[in-house]
Order: structure tokens, then sequence, then C-alpha cells
């Protein structure tokens, strides 16, 4: 019993916790204009990103907002995953609920945190998870954590209102409704 129980703890702790990123020197991008001190950094900063569908999306990030091109009228939650992160795969179904339901106010885009990942994989992996939300598989993906702050543990989320402000951020597994409540107040 003592056992059964040790292991339920352990698994919510994982759920909820949320995964560390691995930090690994292929992630690192040497490139100047992306340092920790956000002093150093030359704002505003355009990020284009791959997406896995084939097209491209660019993000505009100043000192304090970030925007998507051609996404101005929409909210904008990001989503900083991995395809090996428990946590990771169970929010999918919620965030699935999510874009279905706030189809005209809401952009959810997926920031895949994997070296080195096909997107023959991806592919695979968002039809069998039946993703209807953008995924982005680019190695510019880390340029944009370390943009953010170094985003480390997955998932992690970011609710950005229509002029790009952010709303509030999510780290681990969170509940639907929680979410779900975010949008409507940042609808209205």
């Amino acid at each position: 019993m003592k056992h059964i129980t040790l292991s339920l703890m352990f698994s919510l702790i994982m759920v909820f916790a949320g995964c560390m990123q691995e930090k690994s020197g292929q992630n690192q991008d040497k490139d100047s204009t992306f340092k920790a001190d956000k002093q150093e950094i030359k704002y505003p900063v355009e990020i284009k990103l791959h997406v896995v569908n084939g097209d491209d999306i660019v993000l505009v990030k100043d000192k304090e907002n970030l925007k998507i091109k051609g996404l101005n009228d929409k909210l904008i939650l990001l989503d900083f995953f991995a395809t090996w992160c428990p946590p990771c795969k169970a929010e999918i179904p919620h965030l699935v609920n999510l874009q279905k339901k706030y189809k005209n106010d809401l952009k959810i885009v997926s920031v895949l945190l994997e070296d080195g990942k096909p997107d023959s994989e991806i592919k695979s992996f968002i039809k069998y998870h039946g993703i209807n939300y953008i995924v982005t598989n680019d190695k510019n993906n880390y340029k944009l954590s370390s943009l953010l702050g170094e985003i480390s543990n997955i998932p992690f989320m970011i609710l950005y209102d229509k002029n790009g402000t952010v709303i509030t951020h999510y780290l681990g597994a969170i509940p639907e409704e929680m979410i779900n409540s975010d949008i409507k107040k940042a609808i209205k």
C-alpha cells in the first residue's frame, strides 16, 4: 500500500510540476543579440519560426509586448513543450478544446523545445494527438525561449491579449477551466 501511495504522489508531482528542459550545447545559440541580460537586447526583435505545416510565422517582441504578424486581432497562447514530456502531452486535449471553442478570438502556438526532431515525426505526433493549432519546429524556438526569460520548465504557457501584452502565464499542467476563465476575461 505504501508503494502505491508513493507512486501516486510521484506521478502527481510530475504532472503538476512539469518537466525540466535539458540544457544541451546545441540549444545555446551564440547569437550576441540574445543575452541573458535583457539590457543587451536591441528591441524590437523579430523572430521567424518554421511551422510544421510548411508556413512560417514572424513574432515581433518589443520591451513590453509580443505580437505575431498577421494575428493582431487575436489572443495568443504560446505553449512551450516537448514530445517526450508527459504533462505536455496531457495538456494537448485541453488546448485542442480551447482552440475549437475560441477559434475566432484565440490562436494557440506551440513552440517545440527539442533538438533535431524532423518535421515528419512532429506531423505524426500532431496527427496522433489531433492537434488543431500551430506547432513550430525551428532552431529559433530557443531564441524565443531566451528572449522571454530562458524557459526551462515545460509545459510553460503565456497568454497575450490582442495588443501583445502578457495577461498571465502557466507552469506545469493547468486545468482547462482556469485557462478558459482567463481567455473569457481577456475577450471582454
